[in-house]
């Protein structure tokens, strides 16, 4: 999609710090972290929604899990815990239109926050 802010980053036309550049998969620390670990598993193709993204079948939506557990192991975080997050939808907080996982750690993630 070429408006699509996470079609740029997996591009490699927008800036990003990415910590995996993988074939179909790519992540990328959130420039506004909820935890002092936030990453972005974003699949490289486009799909609006997890929604979307489950109904393709194609294994994509489990590669993205895998990946995200990866990430956590690589940053230190998969033994305390972590939360992989998806937002869906303009009320379900959802504010890029390309299906994506917060990989959330680093600190108790307690609900409610605060």
């Amino acid at each position: 999609m070429p408006d699509c802010l996470f079609c740029g980053i997996a591009a490699g036309q927008i800036p990003a710090t990415v910590v995996l550049d993988g074939k179909r998969i790519v992540a990328f620390r959130d420039i506004n972290p909820q935890a002092p670990t936030h990453v972005l598993v974003v699949p490289r193709d486009h799909h609006p929604n997890v929604g979307a993204l489950a109904a393709v079948g194609d294994g994509l939506l489990d590669e993205l899990i895998g990946t995200a557990r990866e990430i956590a192991a690589a940053e230190g975080i998969e033994d305390t815990g972590y939360r992989i997050v998806f937002n869906t939808g303009q009320d379900g907080g959802q504010t890029v239109g390309h299906v994506h996982a917060h990989l959330l750690g680093g600190r108790p993630m307690a609900w409610p926050p605060g």
